[in-house]
């Protein structure tokens, strides 16, 4: 996969970039690159946002500036790309989203600031727009690792461990169900036993147990 960032502060993924399953992908030919807004603004002085019309608090992002940055890194090439906003009111990100976008070969993720962007961007020049929950962050740069972390650990060698992403919470393996728990040793520690059926070597006891205590999970909280 080839992922695209477009953001005020490439600086903050450098933390991110350094992290095991990232370098994994890597090394199998996954590539992110970023683009600064400001890089590219048709505006002086590097601006990139204006006050928005018909009054309020706050600056939003030009769309002529995010439309810039998208002329400089992809020209007239853009038509069939997967470009997505990060934005509150978007798609919420759930596990089958991540899949779609993990199958995209190249995929755009830009970044919200300010009071958000103009609506053109969205009416116009993305494909998608897509939220990591109900809340609101104070730039889509958290929003884009968060995205870009759930969509890359589902590429291949990204984990390590081509079985570390098949039974995982709410995957197509556990029918979208949060995960099952996990134990590890000592089997006893102040009291607090693991379960006899993970020490009892019956796989097959053992699968039927995890499916289930992944279907209470699942069910929430019981009303009784």
């Amino acid at each position: 996969m080839k992922l695209d960032v477009f953001t005020l502060f490439p600086e903050w993924f450098e933390w991110f970039l350094g992290q095991r399953h990232l370098q994994n992908a890597f090394q199998h030919g996954t590539e992110i690159r970023f683009f600064n807004y400001r890089d590219t603004t048709p505006l002086g002085g590097g601006q990139v946002d204006d006050s928005p019309y018909g009054g309020g608090a706050g600056m939003v992002l030009r769309v002529d500036a995010v439309d810039a940055a998208l002329n400089a890194a992809y020209g007239e090439s853009r038509r069939g790309r997967r470009v997505v906003l990060l934005a509150p009111s978007g798609r919420q990100l759930d596990d089958a989203l991540a899949s779609d976008l993990a199958a995209e070969p190249e995929l755009a993720l830009l970044c919200g600031r300010y009071e958000g962007v103009d609506e053109r961007v969205r009416e116009h020049l993305v494909t998608d727009a897509v939220s990591v929950g109900p809340y609101v962050l104070s730039g889509g740069e958290l929003a884009a690792m968060v995205v870009a972390d759930t969509v890359i650990r589902k590429l291949p060698g990204a984990l390590g461990h081509a079985d570390s992403a098949v039974e995982e919470s709410f995957s197509e393996a556990l029918a979208g169900a949060p995960e099952y728990p996990h134990y590890t040793r000592p089997a006893s520690y102040r009291g607090w036993q693991v379960p006899e059926v993970l020490l009892s070597g019956d796989h097959a006891r053992v699968r039927q147990w995890r499916l289930e205590q992944s279907r209470q999970r699942g069910a929430g909280p019981s009303d009784g």
